[in-house]
């Protein structure tokens, strides 16, 4: 007789989230924030003395976010700082490995984005135009990152990202701290948030 392989993990809250039908009561912001401050960017192929982790990369697309979209509503600004979150417990991949993996990649990080949402106020799925300026702040962040950390020249960077605007970059770096202050900013980031979405 077959059985189902285990598609859960236990989480350091005590949670075990299933991975492949996670629900919203299993989703702790602790586990995130602590998975994603130690979940590198760029496969770890960055320069410096910590990772760029996934947390870091995620406190700075909220930041263009809000810049790019003075405006918005709170709540998703919340959407661009957990736009990366699945990556706690999937990793995170580059774009030429999650095409190569195909489809399944896909559909167990948007379950897993769908259960995260929930859990924290906003719809399953995003609006179309909401993906899409989370995405342009991520391509920005992508831009820095390359040049800042990861080697890229502008202009490689360019053709692969686009290159940024500079007035919203201004007074914008990469930074590098270690997992704990990285954690901790991210939970605070994310507390603040939501208080402010009531």
């Amino acid at each position: 007789m077959r059985t189902q392989p285990r598609a859960w993990q236990r989480m350091l809250s005590g949670r075990r989230l299933d991975l492949l039908d996670p629900t919203p009561v299993d989703i702790e912001i602790a586990d995130i924030a602590h998975g994603l401050a130690f979940v590198a960017r760029w496969n770890g192929q960055t320069f410096g003395d910590f990772a760029y982790s996934v947390a870091e990369h995620s406190l700075l697309v909220e930041e263009l976010f809000g810049r790019l979209n003075p405006k918005a509503p709170i709540k998703w600004r919340l959407a661009a700082l957990l736009h990366d979150a699945p990556e706690y417990v999937i990793g995170d991949m580059i774009s030429p490995v999650k095409a190569a993996v195909g489809p399944g990649y896909g559909a167990l990080d948007d379950r897993l984005v769908a259960a995260i949402h929930l859990r924290f106020g906003l719809p399953a799925a995003l609006p179309k135009t909401v993906k899409a300026q989370i995405k342009r702040a991520d391509r920005i962040s992508a831009w820095m990152e390359a040049v800042q950390i990861a080697g890229f020249s502008e202009t490689e960077a360019g053709k692969l990202f686009g290159r940024p605007k500079q007035d919203v970059i201004d007074g914008l770096s990469i930074r590098l701290r270690p997992p704990v202050e990285v954690r901790n900013a991210f939970t605070a980031r994310h507390t603040e948030l939501l208080a402010a979405m009531g």
